[in-house]
């Protein structure tokens, strides 16, 4: 087992920045891909960002490029979604997940995700 945390989320206005976190506890993130997910009140739990366990073979949301970055440090077993130019579409509960993946690509679909964290809320003021 893989016990995600989540944490960073909170209230910002629109076009104000946020950084969320995800650590793990008693497991090494290197030897997973990590992706951050959102759901919105009422919709799907959502794709947002992936990336693989050395940092490469990044994918985002079309509606997040150029605006979220996802990274990770292997050496203090984090991952991060920066979010600049937020918007109150954004607002969601995001979800930080684990994959058992080898490959060069990151996962996207919530199927390919092992472990999951409880989720941080994020809400964006217009």
């Amino acid at each position: 087992q893989v016990q995600l945390v989540e944490s960073g989320g909170g209230l910002a206005q629109a076009g104000g920045s946020l950084r969320l976190s995800c650590a793990a506890a008693e497991r090494t993130l290197s030897n997973y891909a990590m992706g951050w997910f959102r759901q919105a009140p009422g919709k799907e739990r959502d794709f947002v960002a992936s990336i693989n366990r050395s940092g490469g073979g990044i994918y985002y949301k079309d509606s997040v490029k150029g605006r979220f970055t996802i990274s990770r440090d292997n050496a203090k077993n984090t991952v991060y979604l920066q979010m600049n130019s937020l918007k109150p579409e954004d607002t969601a509960v995001y979800y930080c997940a684990a994959a058992d993946w080898g490959h060069s690509s990151s996962p996207v679909l919530r199927r390919q995700f092992d472990y999951w964290g409880q989720g941080t809320q994020v809400t964006v003021s217009s």
